[in-house]
């Protein structure tokens, strides 16, 4: 149904898409009433999910089905005073009810905040205080429940907890919490779901969405976003991860993390697609994915580029992989030698894409464009990128700069610029915000610099720059050269203090099983590795091997934590 909100569906290339692609914005955009229940309405028996899990348990959702189950949770929440602008967090791992949850929360007007499951209840306590939360639900894991019911005591907003059950499709409840609501029951138990009115549910500029980014020198930011946020995701959905009405696509992601707004929600819902999620609760192997993609005939695929690593050093000769059609990736920058390795199995190539939990995807690679690997490819509509140095001037070609989108405030002068998918502010601190929109411009805080045809190329966050001798040393830069040998499964490169260059580049590396870390021999192979395939100041002067790098909840390398480390020594 993507063709209700767009100008024109089809592009005959690159600038053509850029220059011609046009939202039509509805005065009053739900996305549960405009999406899902127009859906359900037109084609009800139509899949929109398809759930299972290392157990063997399955569950196929229908149009129709969802908007029976979603209009029963959005009546169960009305009935525990969850209404127009509440904030509910909701913990739900990869459980079906996610998905039910958002779009019973979107019809009601209320604002969904999905989080991990791995927050204790230091974390839950700020989060809950920030944003006034009013409700909580959450998988019934003895971890998950301890954290929030600990944390209860200091949220003095929380009126009330929800449990899901952790395991299987309509179980009887095992050990149900104490002083917790039975979502299940209470859904089934639910009077019919009114008709509301719609005015009073939601208004484009309303909050609906938010996402606690992750803080390394201070408390994390909400970055929340309007109603119109799930536009911005045709352009994710459609022209990036290719995903096909009727299809059956798979996002590897936590429902925690927005890379599940990105991938398995909006945009693919938009474009009529079913989503696929697999629910493991076993120790997580990539392979495992691929024999789902096999058994269930996914049709596009996307995935962190940790996890094609991963299943490029596996044996796919005996699995099927023929049902796929397109490949993509986002949250880091993809290596030369994956991308590669990958279209040798397959005969797919990956398609990068970039953007933040702020964003929808901001520069991917378009199709019918040549794809240069490692590239995160160019802009997107309405994203008016540059580049921009520290006085804030324009750089040329071949020149790092940070990743910064120029407003329109023409085209949306009542958000001072901001187009549909751009983050609205972080919520209740102006100063955090203020630092990131200014001058007419969004500041992602990203470096990158682009090519003679328009490419744009990754090169790490504005803290990430290692300084050495005089010269300007991009993480991702070494990175990208480390993860081609194959000894490298994973690395880290950061600047080290030096007496006397000031910095050193130092990768911190976690060894493939065939190697042994104590093995001062291939300290010197790696670094000559990195000599002989790019400048060689580029080199690591410290090789540190280790078992695990230093993670944050999301999965986003913690190079500060080496650094600080290594400050500290």
């Amino acid at each position: 149904m993507e063709e209700q909100f767009l100008e024109r569906t089809e592009f005959e290339n690159y600038k053509d898409f850029y220059n011609n692609y046009k939202l039509k914005v509805p005065e009053n955009f739900n996305f549960g009433y405009d999406v899902i229940d127009v859906i359900a309405e037109r084609t009800p028996d139509k899949k929109a999910l398809v759930w299972t899990n290392d157990e063997g348990d399955y569950l196929e959702i229908t149009f129709g089905r969802l908007k029976e189950l979603s209009d029963a949770a959005a009546s169960f929440y009305m009935s525990q005073g969850i209404g127009h602008g509440d904030f509910v967090m909701l913990i739900l791992q990869r459980r079906y009810e996610f998905w039910i949850s958002m779009v019973a929360l979107h019809k009601l007007g209320a604002v969904a905040i999905p989080a991990t499951h791995m927050l204790t209840k230091e974390d839950l306590v700020y989060r809950n205080n920030a944003v006034n939360m009013k409700m909580i639900v959450a998988v019934n894991v003895p971890d998950v429940i301890q954290h929030v019911n600990e944390s209860r005591a200091e949220s003095p907003s929380l009126k009330s907890c929800v449990f899901v059950n952790a395991f299987g499709v309509d179980r009887p409840v095992e050990n149900p919490p104490e002083g917790w609501i039975d979502f299940t029951a209470g859904c089934k138990n639910a009077a019919p779901f009114p008709k509301l009115d719609r005015d009073k549910v939601s208004h484009n500029s309303d909050y609906m969405l938010g996402y606690f980014t992750s803080g390394t020198t201070s408390h994390p930011k909400l970055a929340i976003h309007n109603f119109l946020y799930p536009l911005g995701h045709i352009t994710t959905a459609k022209y990036w991860q290719h995903v096909q009405n009727g299809g059956l696509h798979l996002t590897v992601a936590d429902s925690g993390w927005a890379k599940t707004a990105w991938g398995r929600l909006y945009g693919q819902w938009i474009c009529e697609t079913a989503l696929f999620v697999y629910d493991y609760h076993s120790r997580f192997q990539p392979i495992d994915l691929l024999h789902q993609v096999q058994k269930h005939k996914v049709t596009t695929f996307c995935a962190p580029p940790t996890i094609y690593r991963f299943l490029i050093k596996e044996d796919l000769s005996g699995i099927d992989l023929s049902s796929l059609t397109h490949c993509s990736t986002a949250g880091e920058p993809l290596s030369e030698e994956v991308f590669n390795q990958w279209k040798r199995i397959t005969g797919l190539e990956i398609t990068e894409g970039f953007g933040q939990s702020e964003t929808t995807v901001s520069l991917f690679n378009f199709s019918g464009e040549k794809i240069k690997p490692g590239s995160i490819g160019k802009p997107c509509p309405y994203y008016n990128a540059c580049l921009l140095d520290d006085n804030n001037e324009e750089v040329g070609v071949a020149v790092i700069g940070q990743l910064c989108f120029k407003l329109d405030k023409e085209k949306f002068p009542e958000t001072d610029g901001r187009f549909p998918g751009l983050v609205c502010e972080y919520y209740g601190e102006p100063e955090k915000t203020a630092a990131v929109f200014h001058d007419g411009y969004y500041y992602t805080g990203d470096q990158a610099w682009r090519d003679d045809d328009g490419y744009y190329w990754f090169t790490g966050r504005c803290d990430d720059v290692i300084k050495c001798s005089g010269y300007r040393i991009g993480t991702f830069e070494v990175e990208s050269v480390l993860m081609k040998h194959p000894a490298v499964v994973e690395c880290a490169v950061t600047g080290a203090p030096d007496p006397v260059r000031g910095q050193v580049v130092k990768a911190t590396i976690v060894l493939a099983k065939d190697y042994k870390p104590g093995d001062e021999t291939l300290v010197k192979e790696i670094q000559r590795f990195v000599k002989e395939t790019t400048a060689p100041y580029k080199y690591p002067r410290i090789v540190e091997f280790v078992d695990a790098l230093p993670k944050t909840t999301s999965g986003k390398i913690m190079r500060k934590e080496i650094r600080s480390k290594d400050e500290a020594r």
